[in-house]
């Protein structure tokens, strides 16, 4: 366009504004009165949504620490210990010296009957044979009850462990201090009007809200969908208007409600919106001069706000995901070390005493010494897991070997070979002829091939075939291997989310969610890649790839 170009289109700007004056200054008022109020909506249901899935985290967090503290204490102690008041009395003064959610143990046999107690409460010699928990806990092994009155007489709610060991079957029970879990429900800056709780399936209270109900009253919530994997905002209109965002919890089949008043935040807006309708009634006098390009200004203003709000909301959300899933495996590492550790001890110790007998003796003297060696062997294997769960937490480097990907898939589809062949599985292999080698880390890449081939098996449960199949890409010079299954594959909705922390399609208790974001981190650290899709027929397929 030319200068005269503009001067007319200027000047037909101007005339029309002048001569059409009402209709835009009603119409600029309106759109800027309605454009505030949906973005006050959007960022309220935004900050919401995050509050809430942040605060599902860390209620998931703690009852996964509460159920890992009970499987220690039942798997590292035997049934003679634990049935000994005063042997339970000992532990339980040591979990309370460092963690006061715990109200009282108990140890309660297979018939159901409660033989060592450590609590305030006189509950030694109860028969528990026909309380729900008791049921649920021998049918899955574990098992969180929604809170209940039972012979406290109060509200609470218990985490129950099953052990079996040789001659015995029995569980250990743990009431958890509502006060404490209800504080932490709470603790999440809501406002004055606002309340935070928890209800069952049933919408029954799980903890007592700010407001009205008490604990195990009914809850009058909307209807909710059946998954709730992220949070789900609604906007409840009664005498006042209010924000509610739901979300599930992974651990236990609870509900976290989390209200919010949005008056409170609604002063800012109001005075902006009285603002915006001065200025546009003065900007009547003046809009010929420069309302199209303060309009322009102020919106790439806002969106150029908007889009810095938003990432840097997904990188700190991001960062959060990835150092609590850090501190999780540096956790898990440092438990089964120990345990690893007595291993190899007693198998040096079992070697030792085979070296002073005499072989021919001894009838399986070299199936023993074999066996001594597989232990040896897979008590490595299995430090090498957890240096590498601490790698993910630490950010430690990984060793460079030479490895041939075809021996070490073979190797790796022996390990599950019994799982595949109990599930009537068929593990079927395309292994490229002549595929050479590479430089890498072996237990990083056999980890991320087992933890693909378990996912498989998973996926499938019964009656399938999963496909193992490498070969060379040439053009970007890289060892790739592919492991498809003939389940019923990953949602497209869902792809990109597979490889996030704590994300999982399993049924809530069977995954953590924690496999494939640990195998993208392995990947990410050797240089290669790992891509999800669907194939056609039905069937999901990994595919990993490291530079040769």
């Amino acid at each position: 366009m030319q200068t005269s170009d503009y001067a007319r289109l200027r000047l037909r700007i101007i005339s029309t504004i002048l001569g059409f004056s009402l209709i835009p200054l009603f119409g600029l008022g309106s759109f800027i009165y309605f454009q505030f109020s949906k973005t006050f909506d959007d960022n309220v249901a935004e900050n919401l949504s995050t509050i809430v899935e942040n605060k599902r985290d860390a209620l998931d967090m703690f009852l996964t620490e509460r159920v890992i503290q009970l499987k220690n204490l039942a798997y590292t102690h035997k049934w003679n210990e634990m049935s000994n008041d005063e042997y339970l009395h000992n532990l339980f003064e040591i979990i309370r010296s460092y963690s006061g959610s715990i109200v009282d143990l108990g140890v309660i046999d297979s018939t159901g009957q409660q033989v060592s107690y450590s609590g305030p409460y006189k509950l030694k010699g109860v028969d528990y044979k026909d309380e729900r928990w008791f049921r649920q806990v021998r049918l899955k092994g574990m098992y969180i009850s929604d809170v209940f009155m039972g012979f406290r007489h109060f509200p609470h709610f218990i985490i129950a462990v099953w052990r079996q060991e040789k001659g015995h079957s029995w569980i250990l029970r743990a009431t958890i201090d509502s006060d404490v879990f209800t504080s932490l429900v709470r603790n999440v800056q809501v406002g004055r009007r606002g309340d935070a709780f928890l209800v069952n399936r049933g919408n029954v209270l799980q903890t007592s809200p700010r407001f009205g109900a008490k604990v195990l009253e009914q809850a009058h919530l909307p209807d909710l969908p059946e998954r709730l994997d992220s949070a789900e905002i609604s906007w409840l209109h009664g005498n006042d208007k209010i924000v509610a965002g739901f979300a599930r919890l992974r651990q236990v089949d609870w509900t976290l409600v989390i209200t919010e008043d949005p008056s409170e935040e609604m002063s800012p807006l109001v005075r902006t919106q009285w603002t915006a309708l001065g200025i546009t009634g003065l900007g009547g006098l003046l809009i010929f001069l420069g309302g199209w390009a303060v309009s322009r200004n102020i919106v790439s203003k806002i969106e150029a706000a908007d889009r810095q709000k938003a990432a840097m909301d997904a990188t700190l959300m991001q960062s959060g995901k990835m150092a609590a899933l850090g501190k999780m495996a540096a956790g898990v590492a440092h438990e089964v070390n120990n345990p690893l550790t007595l291993i190899r001890e007693s198998a040096g110790w079992a070697r030792d005493l085979l070296t002073e007998e005499d072989p021919e003796k001894i009838t399986n003297f070299t199936e023993i010494e074999a066996a001594l060696h597989k232990i040896d062997e897979h008590v490595e294997r299995a430090r090498n897991i957890t240096r590498r769960m601490l790698g993910f937490a630490k950010r430690m480097d990984p060793t460079q070997e030479n490895v041939d990907l075809n021996n070490l898939a073979e190797q790796t589809i022996m390990l599950l070979g019994n799982e595949a062949l109990h599930r009537n599985i068929n593990i079927e292999t395309d292994l490229a002829v002549g595929l050479g080698s590479i430089e890498t880390d072996p237990s990083q890449v056999q980890q991320v091939v087992l933890n693909l081939l378990e996912n498989a098996i998973d996926a499938i449960d019964r009656n399938g075939t999963i496909n193992l199949h490498t070969w060379r890409d040439e053009e970007h010079k890289h060892l790739c291997l592919s492991v498809t299954d003939t389940g019923p594959g990953i949602p497209p909705e869902l792809c990109n989310k597979v490889f996030d922390p704590f994300f999982s399609t399993k049924k809530i208790g069977e995954g953590t969610g924690l496999g494939l974001a640990i195998s993208y981190s392995i990947m990410e650290k050797l240089g290669g890649t790992i891509a999800a899709n669907n194939v056609e027929g039905g069937g999901a397929c990994f595919t990993i790839c490291l530079p040769m």
